[in-house]
């Protein structure tokens, strides 16, 4: 059985330094919960400060109806186990030695283990892949492999609670996803409550079933992945740019960096961005140009599109028709009336058929009329065409009108400059 961990009003500070600030935290019984934020935000201090290793200066740590913080070591280490970020071997155990050092607060003084202690620990080395280095020194594997030989010493003291300090960081990818699987599948079959600190965001959203945002030792945000990680938030916690792109692989969501903040310019000044795009092509097109203050449209994307739900998240104005259905004339007319109020028009990487052709005639007819136009892509002239040569004589068309080029972030920052710079004068 699992316990709940309730933190209420916090305060931590390593002498004149107060690095926790009133910190307010439920952890439900059986929860996995990701502890995140930048170097210095009080992640590790805050694993600290529950598992008593250092005392707070104010507030209430209550482990279910107890309060922990008038717990003994031996009483703690019984419900909860910790795995430290820095992990020290100045003496030549053995890793069955040291595994077995889990079953410790549950003995007696100089009472030795039992079958089930073994028991215990042999299982603990079977899940997390130690059960071969079982008679080798401390002082002789590696440090990936010592990471999980602790993670093994930690599920041998039998926790409702395990705290984890950067459990991955010494590990490669392999035995991260090895290592966050198995603590997975013992939250979801065991009710083991997890608790960890990552950096690897993308770690987070894909395996936590909440997330806890920090930033210079104060709670930024705490909910379910989605909605702490926004470009937004991470924004103002991280100082980078990122797009949020679902994985259709996993079901969740894959946050990829564009920039540092500063480096891309908020002057937007409310000018109308309108995208033709679909597929997800258009989705981190279109966090950056929210992000640098441009009113943004797109169309015509079918519904169920992964542009059109993430225009829809973004509360964009958006010309839709229905999935598998070629564009109706209502739907190219209430586009044509997007791409009239737009002061420029990017067309991202995305296929032309016989459904979407109506999109392209539309930017090629804006285009003339002399709305500046910006073509994403990888290279110039590289463009996929499924119109038998129809798409091919607009691209061509295009080009000869005056459309801009792109190949990068900052090319489409400098068509943005051009826009800018109309605007004014």
């Amino acid at each position: 059985m699992s316990s709940n961990l309730k933190i209420e009003n916090l305060f931590f500070n390593y002498q004149e330094d107060l690095v926790l600030k009133k910190i307010n935290l439920f952890i439900e019984k059986g929860s996995f919960l990701t502890i995140i934020g930048p170097n210095g935000s009080g992640k590790s201090t805050l694993l600290k400060v529950i598992s008593k290793l250092v005392a707070p200066n104010r507030g209430k740590i209550w482990l279910d109806d107890l309060d922990l913080l008038s717990l003994s070591p031996r009483q703690i280490a019984q419900r909860m186990a910790v795995v430290p970020q820095n992990i020290h071997t100045d003496f030549p155990f053995t890793v069955w030695e040291t595994v077995l050092m889990g079953r410790s607060p549950f003995l007696r003084r100089f009472e030795n283990e039992g079958e089930r202690d073994f028991a215990l620990a042999k299982w603990a080395m079977e899940i997390t892949n130690t059960l071969h280095l079982k008679d080798r020194k401390l002082t002789e594997i590696s440090g990936g492999e010592l990471q999980r030989v602790i993670v093994a010493r930690a599920l041998t003291q039998e926790p409702k609670i395990i705290l984890l300090d950067e459990p991955t960081s010494h590990l490669d990818i392999q035995h991260q996803l090895e290592l966050l699987e198995l603590l997975e599948s013992l939250n979801q079959t065991g009710g083991l409550t997890v608790v960890a600190v990552l950096h690897d965001l993308n770690l987070a959203a894909q395996f936590s079933q909440y997330i806890l945002l920090m930033k210079n030792g104060e709670v930024v945000a705490l909910g379910p992945p989605a909605e702490v990680l926004t470009p937004a938030n991470i924004r103002d916690v991280y100082g980078i740019e990122v797009t949020i792109k679902e994985n259709p692989l996993t079901g969740k969501f894959n946050v990829i960096p564009l920039a540092r903040s500063k480096s891309i310019p908020q002057n937007g000044k409310g000018i109308n961005i309108h995208l033709i795009c679909g597929g997800g092509s258009g989705t981190y097109i279109m966090d950056t140009l929210v992000q640098s203050g441009y009113n943004v449209s797109a169309g015509v994307l079918n519904i169920g599109d992964t542009d059109w739900t993430h225009a829809k998240k973004l509360g964009l104005k958006v010309s839709e028709e229905a999935p598998f259905n070629p564009i109706s004339e209502k739907s190219l007319q209430k586009n044509r009336a997007l791409l009239e109020k737009a002061q420029g028009i990017i067309i991202t990487p995305v296929p032309f058929g016989h459904g979407n052709l109506g999109n392209l005639k539309l930017a090629l007819d804006a285009c003339k009329k002399g709305t500046p136009v910006l073509i994403i892509q990888q290279e110039e002239n590289m463009h996929v065409d499924f119109t038998n040569g129809q798409a091919d004589i607009l691209w061509k068309e295009l080009k000869k009108t005056g459309a801009h080029f792109a190949c990068n972030l900052q090319e489409i920052f400098t068509f943005l400059d051009i826009i800018n710079e109309r605007q004014e004068r």
